[in-house]
C-alpha cells in the first residue's frame, strides 16, 4: 500500500481557536472551568453599571442597555473571532446612535442598530478587517494609553459626583482602598479565585452588615424584571426613513468595527494567540443585528470588561463571553435585589485596577521617549489627546493614523536624491541619476532638479535605483521630458524596472505636462 499523504503540520505559537474548539477548550480540565465561569461571574458584575450608564447616555431606558449587553455577549461567543473578548453597549456607540433617539425616538433608535449590524455584516465580507494593516504601533500604544486614561475617569464621577455627600464621602474612599488592596494583595496568595471578585463580594457583604449608606447599583438605574423578546422597530421601509437612519448607521458600524479591531489585537498580543479579524468584524454585525431585534441598542468589544476577563480573570475560551452575558441577565431578573445592593466603591476599584494594567507605563518612561523617534511620540500624543478630548476612540485612532501617514510621507519625501554622473567637461551628454521611491509626495520637486538651460542636446536619466509609483510622478517625468523639449533637447529614461516600465507605457503623455 502507497504511504498516506503526509498531513499539515499545525503552527504552533498563535493558535486560532474555532467557536466549538474554544468551547470545547473550557472543559479541558476543572482548573480552566472554574477560571471560565468566575471570569463570566466578574465580568457580568461590571456590566451592569456600565451598560446603564451607557443607556443614560444615549438617552434610553436602562434595561436596553442591560439587554443588549446580554444579546452581544451571548451571540458574539458563537460568531465572534476572538475568543474571551467582550462585547456589549459601550459608551462610543452610545455617543454616535443618541442623536436618533433624541431627535426621532425609540423606533428609529432601533432600527439604526439593525442597519448599522448590516453594514458590518457587509464591511467584514468585503475585507475591510485588512486594513488594520495601516494602523502604526504609536496608534496603538495611543489608544491603550488613552484607553487607560478614559476608564479612569470615567470613575471619577463615582468618587467626586453628586451622590458623593460629605456624610459618605471618606467612606467611599476607604471602601475603594480596601478594594484595590485586596486586588493588589489576593494573587500574591491565590489565584484560584479571580482577585476582583473576592473584593465585590467583601466589599458588598461589609455594607449590607454594617448598614453603610453609600452609591450602590441600585442607584444607577432600574433593572428588568423579565427576559428580553423579540422587537419588531415600527418605522416605514421607505427612502426618507434609510436617509435618516442611514449616515447614523454608518458611524456606528465604523466605529464598532474600529474599537473591536483595535481590542481584539490588544487581546491577541496579552495571550499570544492569532484571531480571525474578518470573522470579528461580520461576528460584531450579526451580534448587532440580533441585539436590535431583541430591542437591544447596540454595541462593539468593551476594552475594560475584556481586560478584566482576559487580564484579570485569566479567561482564554469563548465559554466566559458566553457566561458574562448569561450571568448578567439571571442576576438582574433573577436576583436584582442582591445586585442592587452591590456598592458601587467595589466596581470602581475594579475598573481602577484595569486602567492601571491596561496603560502603557513603559512607552512614558524617561528612557523610552529618549530613544523613540519625535514623529512615534507625537503620533502616539495625538492618538491620546484626540481620543481623551471627545471620548471617541474612533476618532483618536483616524487622526493618529492621518498624523503618522503625514509624518512618514514627510519623512519620505526627502529621501529621492538626483544626482549628476558625467564628467564637468562632458558638453555631448548628460547623465542624472534618480535614487529613491518615486510617488506623489517625493516626485513633487523632481521637475526642479535639472538644468534646462545649459544641458547639452542628450539627456540620460538613470533610473536603476527608483522606483515609479503612482500618476504623479508618471506626470512630474513628462513634465521634465517636456521640458526639455521646449528647449530641444531630448530625454532618454534608462534602467527602470519591469513594474515603472508598464506604468510609464500606460500613463505617460497621457496626464498632461503641468504646465
Amino acid at each position: 500500500m502507497p504511504d498516506p499523504a503526509p498531513q499539515p503540520v499545525p503552527v504552533t505559537g498563535a493558535p486560532e481557536a474555532t467557536a466549538s474548539g474554544s468551547f470545547r477548550a473550557a472543559f479541558s480540565s476543572v482548573k480552566t472551568l472554574r477560571t471560565e465561569v468566575l471570569a463570566g461571574l466578574v465580568v457580568a458584575l461590571a456590566l451592569i453599571p456600565e451598560a446603564i450608564a451607557f443607556s443614560i447616555i444615549a438617552g434610553v431606558d436602562p434595561r436596553i442597555g442591560l439587554f443588549a449587553a446580554f444579546t452581544m455577549a451571548v451571540t458574539i461567543s458563537f460568531v465572534g473571532g476572538r475568543p474571551a473578548m467582550i462585547s456589549a453597549a459601550t459608551g462610543a456607540v452610545a455617543l454616535v446612535i443618541a442623536p436618533v433617539a433624541r431627535d426621532y425616538g425609540i423606533e428609529y433608535f432601533i432600527a439604526t442598530v439593525i442597519l448599522a449590524g448590516v453594514f458590518q455584516v457587509v464591511l467584514g465580507l468585503v475585507g475591510v478587517a485588512k486594513l488594520m494593516r495601516f494602523i502604526p504601533r504609536s496608534v496603538m500604544v495611543g489608544f491603550v494609553n488613552a484607553l487607560a486614561i478614559l476608564i479612569f475617569t470615567s470613575q471619577l464621577p463615582h468618587l467626586f459626583g453628586d451622590k458623593v455627600t460629605g456624610d459618605n464621602r471618606w467612606l467611599i474612599y476607604g471602601l475603594v482602598v480596601v478594594g484595590l488592596v485586596v486586588m493588589v494583595l489576593l494573587p500574591r496568595w491565590t489565584k484560584v479565585i479571580p482577585a476582583p471578585l473576592v473584593a465585590i463580594v467583601l466589599l458588598t457583604a461589609a455594607t449590607v452588615a454594617a448598614a453603610i449608606n453609600v452609591p450602590t447599583v441600585g442607584d444607577e438605574g432600574a433593572l428588568p424584571d423579565s427576559l428580553p423578546s423579540l422587537f419588531f422597530p415600527d418605522v416605514p421601509l421607505n427612502l426618507e426613513t434609510l436617509q435618516i437612519i442611514a449616515p447614523f448607521a454608518l458611524a456606528m458600524a465604523l466605529v464598532g468595527i474600529i474599537e473591536s479591531l483595535l481590542t481584539a489585537k490588544l487581546v491577541d498580543d496579552i495571550t499570544d494567540t492569532h484571531s480571525n479579524k474578518t470573522r470579528e468584524t461580520w461576528g460584531q454585525g450579526v451580534a448587532n443585528v440580533v441585539t436590535g431585534f431583541f430591542g437591544g441598542m447596540g454595541g462593539c468589544a468593551m476594552i475594560g470588561q475584556t481586560m478584566i476577563n482576559v487580564k484579570a480573570s485569566g479567561a482564554r475560551t469563548r465559554l466566559s463571553t458566553f457566561l458574562a452575558g448569561t450571568f448578567l441577565l439571571a442576576l438582574v431578573v433573577g436576583f436584582g435585589d442582591v445586585v442592587a445592593t452591590i456598592p458601587m466603591a467595589a466596581l470602581v476599584a475594579v475598573m481602577i485596577m484595569v486602567s492601571v494594567g491596561t496603560f502603557d507605563w513603559h512607552s512614558i518612561k524617561p528612557a523610552t521617549l529618549k530613544r523613540m523617534p519625535k514623529s512615534e511620540t507625537a503620533v502616539m500624543l495625538a492618538t491620546v489627546v484626540v481620543t481623551v478630548a471627545t471620548h471617541n476612540l474612533a476618532y483618536g485612532v483616524l487622526v493618529g493614523v492621518v498624523v503618522a501617514a503625514i509624518l512618514f510621507l514627510q519623512r519620505v519625501s526627502h529621501l529621492t536624491t538626483v544626482t549628476r554622473l558625467d564628467a564637468d567637461d562632458a558638453d555631448d551628454e548628460r547623465v542624472y541619476a534618480v535614487d529613491g521611491e518615486l510617488f506623489f509626495a517625493s516626485s513633487n520637486d523632481l521637475v526642479y532638479q535639472f538644468d534646462y538651460t545649459a544641458d547639452p542636446h542628450r539627456v540620460v536619466i538613470d533610473m536603476s535605483n527608483a522606483h515609479v509609483w503612482d500618476a504623479s510622478t508618471v506626470a512630474a517625468l513628462d513634465a521634465v521630458q517636456h521640458k526639455y523639449a521646449q528647449h530641444g533637447k531630448t530625454v532618454e529614461f534608462r534602467g527602470l524596472n519591469p513594474d515603472s516600465v508598464q506604468r510609464l507605457e500606460r500613463l505617460a503623455g497621457n496626464l498632461g505636462t503641468g504646465h
